[in-house]
Order: structure tokens, then C-alpha cells, then sequence
């Protein structure tokens, strides 16, 4: 079998298990528990497929494998594996009637987000069907500023980690924590840092694919273009539910960036100082 049938009997069979195992349960959140894990199984089936004779699908394997292995450490130490929904899905759910909600959860969550998670592994089937294209200079470049996202993103789940700790404690001890939500470190740029770097990272692994082929005019791109659309609609919904609970978020949205990194506006700066 070609290494794209592996994957996409992988996908099928993924498919097929998190929507019964989301019936069964009643909890939505089945595919949040792959997220981390099948994108770097595609790209391990084609680099496997090539006999890891291929520098570039080696790199390609090892940074995906990184980054799997620093979101699954996040998702898990935040409770994702407990069984807990994201508490996005009861709010999407509470909005639909029952018949509704279920053609939703196989369509989207299921089914759509699972060709997305095969999609943003694809640029290494490019690498694979252009094998003998040398790693260069190129290459090299992107693989860094990959691993550079890796650690911006890794920075900023570290500083929401550690305001949701202390807010955690100010409410155990009995006081209201001000601010009610971070501002400070890489949120002082980007009200969602951590989202900038997740799909800056798969900007970045397009672009390593498509050097292998020598042009940025691959079918692939749908991945992260995928990708961006899927966090666009979650980031909405995000904030619209923040904005419900803390009136001041507005202000906060005002002054700083949504996602690209930015120095916030020095007007609306000092109007919240």
C-alpha cells in the first residue's frame, strides 16, 4: 500500500472510533484527544515509507513528533485526558436542538476536523514524492523558525499555565484575583499567542514540503488554510464567551492584537494603566 491508503485507513478507522466512543459518552471532545497525536503518525508513515533515506522527511517527523509531544504534555496536564468535555461543546450543543447537534458532531467535529489533522501532514507526501531534492539552505531556515514557534508557543501556554495556578489559588483563598484574565508576557501582544504560533508552525511545515517540489504551488496549502479557518471560528467563539464573563476583555481586545504578535495601541494602553 502507498504510505497516503495508510493514512487515510488510519483517518477512516480514527473516524469511525471517536464518534461511537462520542455517542457512547455523550462528550465531544474525543477528537481534542487525537489532535496531538495523529498528525505525527501520518508524517512517521511516509518517512517510514522512505526508509528514513530522506534528510528532509526525517526532519519533518522529528519537529512534528516535538510538537506533539509538547501539546499532548499541555493538553494532559490541563485535565484533557480526564474525561473532562471542552467546555466550548455544551455551549455549542445548548445552542442547536439534540437531531442538530448530532449531524454536527459527525460532519464537523468529527469528520471534518479529522481530514484537517491528515491535511496538515500532507506536505510530507510532497517531500516523499520529491525525494531527491536536496535539503538546503532553504530547509534549514524553515526548520528553525518551526522549532523557534515550537518555543514561542511552548513560552506562551507557560504563562496562561501559570495565571490559571494563581487565579486557581486567589479564588481557593477566598479573594477575587484582579486581573481576571492574563494580559501580561506575550498576551501584552497577542490576545492569543499561543493560537499564532500553533498555525504559524504549520504555515512553516508547508513551506518545508513545497521545497522539496520548488514551488509554493501545492494542493496542500487547503491544510493550513484549513487550519486558520478552524481557528478563526474557535477564536470567536472564545471570546465571545470571555467578553460575556469579564466586561473589561472588550478594552483588552481594543488595545491588542488578536493573534500576529503587536505592540498594543499606546492610546487604549494608557487608558487602561
Amino acid at each position: 500500500m502507498s504510505p497516503l491508503t495508510i493514512c487515510l485507513i488510519i483517518a477512516g478507522v480514527v473516524c469511525l472510533f471517536v464518534w461511537i466512543a462520542s455517542v457512547i459518552t455523550r462528550d465531544s471532545s474525543w477528537v481534542d484527544r487525537t489532535w496531538s497525536i495523529l498528525p505525527p503518525v501520518y508524517v512517521w508513515v511516509f518517512t517510514i515509507s522512505a526508509g528514513f533515506g530522506d534528510l528532509r522527511l526525517n526532519i519533518m517527523a522529528v519537529i512534528t513528533t516535538l510538537w506533539g509531544a509538547r501539546l499532548t504534555y499541555n493538553f494532559a496536564r490541563k485535565g484533557g485526558y480526564s474525561g473532562m468535555e471542552d467546555y466550548r461543546w455544551p455551549i455549542v450543543r445548548a445552542r442547536m436542538k439534540p437531531w442538530q447537534y448530532q449531524i454536527f458532531n459527525v460532519v464537523f467535529i468529527v469528520i471534518a476536523q479529522n481530514i484537517l489533522l491528515l491535511l496538515i501532514a500532507l506536505p510530507a507526501m510532497v517531500a516523499y514524492d520529491n525525494s531527491t531534492t536536496p535539503f538546503g539552505p532553504i530547509g534549514i531556515v524553515l526548520t528553525l523558525l518551526f522549532l523557534g514557534c515550537l518555543v514561542g508557543e511552548t513560552i506562551a501556554d507557560q504563562q496562561q499555565w501559570n495565571f490559571h495556578q494563581w487565579k486557581r489559588a486567589e479564588v481557593a483563598a477566598g479573594r477575587t484575583p484582579s486581573p481576571q484574565f492574563l494580559q501580561t508576557g506575550l498576551f501584552r501582544f497577542s490576545r492569543h499567542p499561543n493560537f499564532f504560533f500553533e498555525q504559524a508552525q504549520w504555515w512553516i511545515f508547508f513551506l518545508i514540503g513545497a521545497s522539496a517540489a520548488g514551488t509554493v504551488l501545492q494542493w496542500t496549502i487547503v491544510g493550513p488554510l484549513f487550519l486558520t479557518a478552524l481557528f478563526w471560528g474557535s477564536t470567536r467563539l472564545t471570546e465571545q464567551i470571555t467578553t460575556s464573563k469579564y466586561p473589561d476583555y472588550t478594552q483588552y481586545c481594543r488595545r491588542t492584537s488578536m493573534w500576529i504578535p503587536w505592540p498594543p495601541k499606546a492610546a487604549e494602553a494608557a487608558a487602561s494603566r
